[in-house]
């Protein structure tokens, strides 16, 4: 199964596609990873999707993705005694870890450790921002605010925190217990709610140590403010517009889009753009214009991926949901402009043999017009090192590794096949052309160029580029 686009699609399963027939026709539509969101999962349903995406992907014969979305901390009000309360602009409302019963004056807040780090001036949205409250004095044990943005206020209703960064991690208890859970079932991905800093990342990379990626989603703007720490020691990015949206002023979002795929794509880590991308697909058969033109957007920005949240996963057109996405991306990825907006962003190659390679390899594919760039990679890294230069050419990657292949799916451009490792040149020549020739990437005559590590099987060593033609019999010649 060969996509005809170089972005990758995920999708996120859920009561609208849970069963293995409906996560295979997802698959055929376009989707390259799936998603499973810890939040409204338990771990018995957590390992039947994952058994179900494995049959799929047998059945299909292509590496498939899995990413498990941990919750994250969830911060809410406590309750009111007589229902919802209105608060009013100016008025003064209190914040206490008593458990009294929360009228127009003051609530319970069962999160200690909000109180605790809150200062003056500090901002909280409550309900996803609908109303604002703004610090005037705190203890640590009542914090007495001051309402910016009034409005009706009910029982557990969210609270966040644009201006203050807790001091417990990301990681709840909750949390680390479906890591263990998700690390059991042998998923290909971790994503990682609400991070604030780069030691929220350290703290799940001590658990996860190296049996998944660790992708971190960009979704406070404490975050924003470290993102290069954070992204050094992640292993993917998610732009998680829809919590970033209401910590941070609607209109930055968009700026904000651009920097982190720009920044991603330089330090050469996966970005995934996520929230609302076709949300009006959840309740019909067609996206609006304005959706389409989103999607097309992180296309043209050289986004990794794109995700679809409810509308894969509760929506009443699933299917047609993948499919709009994909035939969008195609359809941007023939435009005009695509290639020379690219290509202006490409950056320079970092000063290492390797990097210096898939520059070259690119270079030379384009110049000469090569049906492939075939890359061994075991560690991962040579493939994503050539996906960073976001070739016109198709990119094969050949890895041993079912679990990389299977993470290298999010990853932009790359086809992965699982291959055994190359035993000589010879074979490694052979094996590029004949996979290349099978997975319907080259011709008989045509050529490939190949980049790998010498001596074979050594992980992150690329050293070594060959162009190869390929023969009549598919094996190849130099």
């Amino acid at each position: 199964m060969r996509r005809n686009r170089k972005v990758k699609i995920l999708a996120t399963l859920g009561p609208s596609s849970s069963d293995e027939d409906q996560i295979s026709r997802l698959h055929v539509a376009g989707a390259d990873v799936f998603r499973i969101n810890m939040s409204h999962t338990n771990h018995d349903k957590l390992r039947e999707l994952v058994t179900n995406i494995r049959a799929v992907e047998t059945r299909h014969g292509r590496p498939i993705g899995i990413l498990a979305d941990l919750q994250g901390p969830k911060l809410r009000l406590g309750t009111f005694a007589n229902g919802p309360q209105m608060l009013t602009i100016g008025q003064r409302f209190s914040l206490t870890n008593e458990r009294v019963d929360g009228d127009a004056t003051a609530v319970h807040l069962p999160h200690p450790e909000i109180l605790e780090a809150l200062r003056p001036g500090h901002r909280l949205l409550i309900d996803d921002g609908k109303l604002r409250l703004r610090v005037i004095s705190c203890d640590g044990q009542v914090a007495v605010t001051e309402v910016e943005i009034g409005g009706k206020v009910s029982d557990r209703k969210g609270v966040s925190l644009p201006d203050t960064i807790l001091a417990t991690g990301a990681l709840t208890d909750k949390d680390h217990a479906d890591l263990l859970a998700a690390l059991d079932a042998d998923v290909d991905w971790i994503a990682l709610s609400f991070v604030q800093r780069p030691e929220d990342v350290a703290d799940v990379r001590k658990v996860v140590r190296g049996k998944c990626g660790i992708m971190s989603k960009i979704e406070k703007p404490q975050a924003v403010e470290r993102l290069d720490e954070i992204m050094e020691l992640s292993d993917a990015i998610m732009v998680a517009r829809g919590d970033l949206g209401v910590e941070m002023p609607l209109e930055a979002v968009p700026g904000i889009q651009k920097r982190i795929t720009r920044a991603c794509r330089k330090a050469g880590k996966p970005v995934v753009v996520a929230t609302q991308m076709l949300e009006s697909m959840i309740q019909s058969p067609v996206p609006t214009r304005a959706e389409v033109s989103d999607v097309a957007t992180a296309v043209f920005e050289g986004a990794d991926a794109v995700m679809l949240s409810a509308e894969s996963a509760a929506g009443a057109y699933p299917v047609e949901a993948v499919t709009t996405m994909s035939r969008v991306a195609e359809e941007v990825e023939k435009n005009e402009y695509f290639l020379s907006i690219l290509n202006a962003q490409r950056p320079e190659p970092q000063q290492t043999g390797a990097d210096v390679i898939s520059s070259a390899a690119r270079q030379i594919a384009e110049t000469l017009g090569l049906a492939a760039i075939v890359c061994f990679t075991s560690s991962g890294a040579t493939g994503i090192r050539a996906s960073r230069e976001r070739p016109n050419t198709p990119i094969i990657a050949l890895s041993p590794n079912r679990a990389m292949a299977r993470r290298l799916a999010v990853v932009w451009g790359l086809h992965c096949v699982v291959s055994d490792d190359a035993r000589n040149l010879d074979d490694l020549v052979d094996r590029s052309c004949r996979i290349a020739y099978q997975e319907g990437f080259g011709r008989p005559g045509q050529r490939v160029i190949i980049t790998a590590g010498v001596p074979f099987g050594t992980p992150g060593a690329t050293n070594l580029i060959r162009i190869a033609f390929i023969g009549a019999d598919g094996l190849g010649g130099i």
